[in-house]
C-alpha cells in the first residue's frame, strides 16, 4: 500500500494539518519540521497523487465550448481552429476538455460545474451567442473566458477575439455592386449567433446605402448543414426574379451554391456571380476561384488561446482584453462585371 500523509505525519511526528500545508507549499511551517516531513517523505518513498493535488489545486486543463453537433458536422472552421488551440495547449502542458451543449442552458450548468469541481483553469467560447447573459454569469467567477467572436459588453474576466464581419460583408456587397450587380441575394446562417447577425448586417446596410432594395425571395435562410445550404441555393433559382449575384455567409454556403448552379447548368460568373467566406483548405478546390474573404481561422485559435494563457498567467500587462484580426478581400474569378466600371 502505498504511503499517505497520515504516515508522513506520524514518521515525522507533526500534525496531519502541518504536512498539507508543507506539500502546498505554505509558508507557516517551521524549519525543523520542514527537515522532519523531508525526511520522512524519503524513508517512506511518497510520491504525492496527481490526482489528490489536482482535487486540491484545480487541473492544468482548458474547457473548449463549441455548438451542438448538429450546427458543427460539416464546418471545417471547428475542427480548424480545434487544431490550433490543442496544439498550443500541448506546449503549455494543459489537457483539453471538449464541450458540447443542446442550448445554453445547458451550456451554462456543464461549465459551471466544471469551474466549481476546479476541472479547469480557463474557458475559450469558438462561438460568441447573440444574447451575453451566460457572459454575465461566467464573469463572477473569475477564471479567464476567452470567446472567438464579438463580445459587446465590458466584462473582468471575458476576453475576445474576432474579425471585423459587419464590414467585411459591407465591402464584399459593394464590390458586387460596383460591377453593376443590383439583384444581389443573401444565404445568411440563423440569428443565433453575432457572427451571423454581423454579416447579415453589414450586406442589409450596404444594399440600403445604395438605395437597392432586395426582393424577399433573395434573403435566405441557409441554415448549419451543407445539405440546407444546397436546398437554399435551389431555392433562390426558383425565385419569380432570379437575382444576378449571390453573397454567401460563410463556406458552407459557398459549397451549396457551387453544387446548386452547376447542377443547375449555371457557369459562374458568366451566368451568376458569387462571394463570400471561405478558408484557405477550402478555396484551392472551388473552380472558378471564389472572389471573398479569407477567414485566417488559425490565426484566431492561436491568438486567442494566447490570450486565454496569458490572463491564466495573470499577465495582463502583454495581452488585450478584445482583439481584432485583419482580414483581406480576395479578388478572383467568381464575379463577372454586367456594366462596365
Amino acid at each position: 500500500m502505498r504511503p499517505t500523509i497520515y504516515d508522513i505525519a506520524r514518521v515525522a511526528n507533526v500534525s496531519k494539518s502541518t504536512v498539507s500545508r508543507f506539500l502546498n507549499n505554505q509558508k507557516n511551517v517551521s524549519l525543523h519540521a520542514q527537515e522532519r516531513i523531508l525526511n520522512a517523505i524519503e524513508e517512506l518513498n511518497y510520491h504525492p497523487s496527481k490526482l489528490a493535488q489536482s482535487l486540491s489545486k484545480g487541473f492544468d486543463a482548458i474547457l473548449i465550448v463549441s455548438r451542438s453537433n448538429k450546427t458543427t458536422a460539416d464546418n471545417p472552421f471547428f475542427s480548424e481552429i480545434l487544431h490550433s488551440i490543442t496544439q498550443r495547449a500541448e506546449e503549455e502542458n494543459f489537457d483539453v476538455i471538449l464541450q458540447t451543449s443542446h442550448d445554453s442552458e445547458e451550456e451554462l450548468r456543464k461549465c459551471t460545474m466544471k469551474i466549481r469541481e476546479k476541472m479547469i483553469k480557463g474557458i475559450i467560447m469558438l462561438t460568441s451567442p447573440a444574447s451575453e447573459e451566460m457572459f454575465q454569469q461566467l464573469d463572477v467567477f473569475n477564471i479567464p473566458v476567452v470567446v472567438i467572436g464579438k463580445v459587446e459588453g465590458t466584462y473582468n474576466n471575458v476576453f475576445c477575439v474576432d474579425t471585423d464581419n459587419y464590414r467585411d460583408s459591407y465591402d464584399l456587397t459593394r464590390y458586387l455592386i460596383s460591377q453593376g450587380h443590383e439583384k444581389i441575394a443573401c444565404m445568411h446562417s440563423p440569428f443565433d449567433y453575432n457572427v451571423a447577425i454581423d454579416r447579415f448586417s453589414g450586406y442589409a446596410d450596404c444594399m440600403a446605402d445604395h438605395e437597392l432594395r432586395p426582393h424577399e425571395d433573395w434573403i435566405v435562410n441557409s441554415g448549419y448543414a451543407s445539405d440546407e445550404a444546397y436546398m437554399a441555393a435551389r431555392q433562390l433559382l426558383a425565385a419569380s426574379e432570379p437575382p444576378t449575384a449571390v453573397f454567401a455567409t460563410d463556406d458552407i454556403k459557398v459549397v451549396g451554391a457551387y453544387k446548386a448552379f452547376s447542377e443547375k447548368g449555371l457557369r459562374i460568373p458568366e451566368d451568376i456571380s458569387i462571394v463570400g467566406y471561405t478558408n484557405q483548405h477550402l478555396s484551392q478546390f472551388l473552380f472558378p476561384a471564389l472572389t471573398g474573404i479569407e477567414i485566417p481561422v488559425r490565426k484566431l485559435g492561436e491568438t486567442g488561446t494566447e490570450l486565454l494563457f496569458s490572463k491564466i498567467k495573470k499577465n495582463d500587462a502583454s495581452s488585450q482584453s478584445k482583439v481584432i484580426l485583419p482580414t483581406g478581400q480576395l479578388i478572383r474569378d467568381s464575379v463577372s462585371a454586367l456594366t462596365a466600371t
